[in-house]
């Protein structure tokens, strides 16, 4: 296969989604990546689980970057995004499955609850 042919879908199918699309594909990477690190952590694959979770707080910085703070609700995902960050840095440090296992379900709400809220609109 012609990766560069594919590496240009891949892009113009992102440059042409709408900012809602793009929430919903972080948001679905990051509950991907943090399945991946829960899959790998039982392995005991760590390298895995290590490339995982670095993702996710990566994808979580990257939404808290991208943050409008003249709405109230972005404060709020602001200290969300800051508590999720902490604890997948407890995660990481202590490859601690019992705190992911609490974490996971909430970001994966978050996540649907962000779904709802776009179907809602019509975006």
């Amino acid at each position: 296969m012609d990766m560069h042919g594919y590496q240009q879908y891949k892009e113009q199918s992102i440059n042409t989604m709408t900012r809602g699309e793009l929430l919903m594909l972080l948001y679905d990477e990051l509950v991907k990546r943090l399945t991946r690190a829960e899959i790998a952590l039982k392995n005991q694959n760590y390298e895995i689980f290590e490339e995982s979770i670095i993702r996710c707080r990566d994808i979580l910085r990257y939404l808290d970057d991208t943050l409008d703070l003249q709405y109230p609700i972005s404060h709020d995902l602001h200290r969300l995004y800051d508590y999720f960050s902490y604890e997948l840095s407890r995660v990481h440090a202590g490859r601690n499955a019992k705190v992911l296992a609490q974490i996971k379900p909430q970001l994966t709400d978050l996540r649907d609850t962000f779904r709802q809220a776009q179907k809602a609109s019509g975006v």
